[in-house]
């Protein structure tokens, strides 16, 4: 398969690859998705199981209802995925992907789980900056992956 986009882990032991770009991403605000990726939201992106591959590393699934898993990786903890049982597709975590501002979300659900203050004008109004402007993260080495694929045995600071 030719990959279309990547992602994977932060810690890089596990990779998948999209053969397709996702279709109909979605930011979803149940209680459920909310606990699963410990955010206010989760935003997943799908594809068709014929356009997913893992391409380093099994990662676990957790069943998280009668209805879908969710595979994670077991040594960061990083959500990676949910798929419903019944479908042929599989929803990845734009935070996952590589380049995750190639895929844009195009709809709410789990509107019922949505947390108030997660509208435009409360989070407009809050005050932004960078991570390199927190003097706490002055000389920060970072061990994350990075955002592309590495060879078998890639370490952080190798």
């Amino acid at each position: 398969m030719d990959a279309v986009l990547t992602g994977g882990c932060q810690c890089g032991a596990i990779r998948y690859a999209l053969g397709a770009m996702p279709e109909g991403t979605s930011i979803c605000h149940c209680r459920m998705c909310q606990k699963a990726v410990g955010g206010p939201f989760a935003v997943y992106a799908p594809v068709r199981m014929r356009d997913f591959a893992w391409t380093r590393g099994t990662p676990p699934a957790f069943r998280s209802s009668t209805a879908a898993e969710r595979h994670f990786c077991p040594a960061c903890g990083t959500p990676l995925t949910f798929r419903y049982f019944h479908k042929d597709w599989i929803d990845v975590s734009i935070g996952s992907l590589d380049q995750p501002e190639r895929v844009t979300p195009q709809r709410h659900v789990g509107n019922e789980g949505r947390i108030p203050w997660m509208v435009g004008a409360v989070l407009e109004a809050l005050p932004v900056s960078s991570t390199t402007d927190s003097p706490t993260l002055q000389g920060l080495v970072s061990y994350q992956h990075p955002d592309h694929d590495t060879p078998a045995g890639w370490a952080p600071g190798a």
